[in-house]
Formats: structure tokens, C-alpha cells, sequence
């Protein structure tokens, strides 16, 4: 189906930061395929990890146990919020998770019709609940009647969501880092409103780590570098190394809320993909890579605010977005980055992208920043 605007590429091989089309071309990636290689392409360890499950079992269901499975839940919960953990496939499965999980925790207060407030700008996904989340893409004309309840507040408006959050509201659920949106930092003030706001209604905090998490902007998990820490947290994208694995974090208090037949998925845990994920934390999961992160990161900012033709730069670690002077083609700009050999983004008019593998060095930071500056040119 037409649902892709692809460039005219074919990439056909990778290694680290590197991609090869099919006319032999070499690529230095600054996107790792929307923020998912962030340990980069075909790391040898994902790669092993992949080969030996899938030479022993590739999966027996959820009605079984998998030690892959039960390894990456213990694995998710100890680094994060130590509750308990749904496994899933992708970022809007572990968004619909949440979103059944904090609507019943609602219910079980009383609360008739709750409501979850979201950000303007956010993204949870293409799900009809996940889309629904999504101010901007939860098109009623196109794809109505999408599921109600969901409450949009301005993103750097902390009276707002102290203002949206009542007794009817079961969660707010946000992206402590807006990546689609352009990469927009929700302000601390924002994610302080709403942790006090909900703590004082009895509603949940959820963030979506579906992009910012797995070591993209110098930790681990985003929050860890924030004023508040979630109830309730998403994860997908790098953390499956390559293959489709996402998951939904409890805190310890909330682990028991979703009963036994409420929830579930044919391919969820499946143990080559448990594997990959196990690898992936493990390689991301490293002091001197997070810092790494860190240092390139702040030093992207810096290089990519001094070029002509850039108006504003923001982000944290390696998940950087660019807005480019009034009249500059963004598109444009990105197309010829991809014809000099750079892979980068457009998530929206007049901006750019840059989600690069955690494995750059300073030299691929130096040649990306000179092929943009030629593109701007």
C-alpha cells in the first residue's frame, strides 16, 4: 500500500554506523532506522545471540515459560521502575498496553469515565487507541470514531496540565522528548506539573521511552536525567537490536493490575527476539557509551548551531532536531545529504533528524556536520 514516502534507496548491508546500497555505495547513518540500531547495525553480539536461539528454539507461545522472556522482563524491571513487565512487538502495542492497564486502575477508583491528558506535538503510534493519543494524526474524518477520553494540553504550559488533571483522569502519558514532533524537550516545570497533579488525583504518570530510551540521550532510560520518575513506562524501538520487541514497565504497586486473560500477544517474548533485546541492553547499558552519547551529543549541538542556515538546534545525547531559517527546504537539504553519502531526517517542515547509532565517533560526527554544511550551501 502507498502509506511510505521512500527515498529512491536500497540499502542492503550494514555495519556499525556504516549502511551499503545495492549499487555498492557506502552511507554513514545518522537516523539507525528511526533511533532502532542504536548499538549499531549488525553488532556481532545481536547478531550471535540472534543466531544461537534461533538454532535451539524459536518460540513455544505465552502459555509456556521461555527463559529469554523471563530474562529480559527481569533485565527491564531492575533497570527501570522494578515492577513487573508486558513484552510485546512493537511502540503502539506497548502504548495500548498502558493505556488498558491505567483505564482499569481508573475504573477500580471509581472513576466511570476516565480520561488520559496527552501533550500537543506527541506521538504514541497508528494503533486507534495509540492514534488517539496522537493529537495531530487522530483524524475523526479519516479514521473515526476513534476512541474517546483522550485530553490534549499545550507542551510547555505547566498551569495547563495542572488544569487538565482532575478526578476523572486516569493518567498523563507523555514523551519526555517529543522525537516526531522534531525532537522537543518537554520542560521540567511540564513533567513536575504532572507528577504533582496526578499524585494529588490518584491518576498515573506514564511516559513513552519508545525513542528516548535504550541509552538515546545518554542514560539508560530518559527519566533518569529528569525531576520526576513514572509510574508506568513504554519501551521499543532499539530495544529489540534490530527485530520487533517492545515492553511495558510497571512500578512495584501497579504490577498486578492486568489479570490473567486481559491482555496478551501470539508473538510476544518470542525467544530469538528476547534474546536480541537481552544483547542490545547489555551493549547500550555501558558507562563509557552513555557518556560517549553525552559528549557527541552536546558537541552535535554545538556544531550544528554554528552553520549558516540553522535557526535552532535542541535535543539531549544523540536525539537532535534542527529547525533551518524561514524558506529553507529541509527536504531538500536531506536529499542531498543522502546523495553525498548521510542518512538523516525530516520530521517535519523546515526541519531535520539526527538519531545516530551510539557507536559514532568524533570523525563520523565531523564528516556528518560537513555534509550538512555542504547540503546548506
Amino acid at each position: 500500500m502507498p502509506t511510505y514516502g521512500r527515498a529512491p534507496v536500497e540499502f542492503v548491508r550494514g555495519e556499525g554506523a556504516r549502511l551499503w546500497d545495492s549499487e555498492g555505495r557506502e552511507y554513514l547513518d545518522f537516523f539507525a532506522g528511526l533511533a532502532v540500531h542504536n548499538a549499531g547495525h549488525c553488532h556481532p553480539r545481536i547478531v550471535a545471540a540472534i543466531r544461537d536461539q534461533a538454532e535451539l528454539l524459536g518460540g513455544t507461545s505465552n502459555l509456556f515459560y521461555s527463559e529469554p522472556a523471563m530474562r529480559l522482563c527481569e533485565r527491564l524491571s531492575q533497570s527501570s521502575l522494578g515492577g513487573r513487565v508486558f513484552l510485546c512487538n512493537s511502540g503502539a502495542e506497548a502504548n495500548e498496553c498502558a493505556i488498558k492497564l491505567v483505564r482499569k486502575h481508573a475504573h477500580a477508583r471509581g472513576v466511570e469515565r476516565p480520561e488520559i491528558v496527552v501533550l500537543d506535538g506527541a506521538f504514541h503510534g497508528r494503533t486507534l487507541a495509540a492514534l488517539a493519543a496522537t493529537p495531530r494524526l487522530a483524524r475523526e474524518d479519516l479514521f473515526g470514531p476513534l476512541p474517546a477520553g483522550f485530553v490534549a494540553v499545550a507542551r510547555d504550559d505547566p498551569e495547563a496540565m495542572t488544569a487538565a488533571v482532575g478526578e476523572s483522569t486516569a493518567a498523563v502519558l507523555l514523551e519526555p522528548i517529543q522525537g516526531e514532533a522534531g525532537v522537543f524537550c518537554v520542560p521540567d516545570e511540564v513533567l513536575a506539573a504532572a507528577r504533582e497533579a496526578c499524585d494529588a488525583n490518584g491518576a498515573l504518570l506514564v511516559f513513552d521511552e519508545v525513542q528516548t530510551g535504550m541509552g538515546r540521550t545518554g542514560s539508560l532510560w530518559a527519566y533518569e536525567q529528569l525531576p520526576v520518575r513514572p509510574d508506568l513506562m513504554t519501551a521499543a524501538k532499539a530495544l529489540g537490536g534490530g527485530l520487533p520487541v517492545g515492553a511495558c514497565v510497571t512500578s512495584l504497586d501497579l504490577g498486578e493490575t492486568l489479570e490473567r486473560g486481559e491482555h496478551g500477544s501470539t508473538f510476544a517474548g518470542g525467544a530469538v527476539a528476547a534474546s536480541a533485546a537481552l544483547a542490545a541492553i547489555e551493549i547500550v547499558d555501558d558507562p563509557a557509551s552513555l557518556r560517549s552519547a553525552r559528549e557527541l551529543g552536546g558537541r552535535l549541538v554545538g556544531e550544528l548551531e554554528a552553520l549558516d542556515g540553522v535557526a535552532d538546534v535542541r535535543g539531549r545525547g544523540l536525539m537532535v532536531g534542527a529547525t533551518l531559517d524561514h524558506g529553507l527546504d529541509a527536504a531538500g537539504v536531506a536529499a542531498r545529504c543522502l546523495e553525498a553519502g548521510l542518512v538523516i531526517n525530516v520530521p517535519g517542515e523546515g526541519m531535520l533528524r539526527f538519531l545516530p547509532p551510539l557507536v559514532i565517533d568524533e570523525r563520523d560526527l565531523g564528516r556528518a556536520i560537513e555534509t550538512v554544511r555542504d547540503a546548506l550551501r
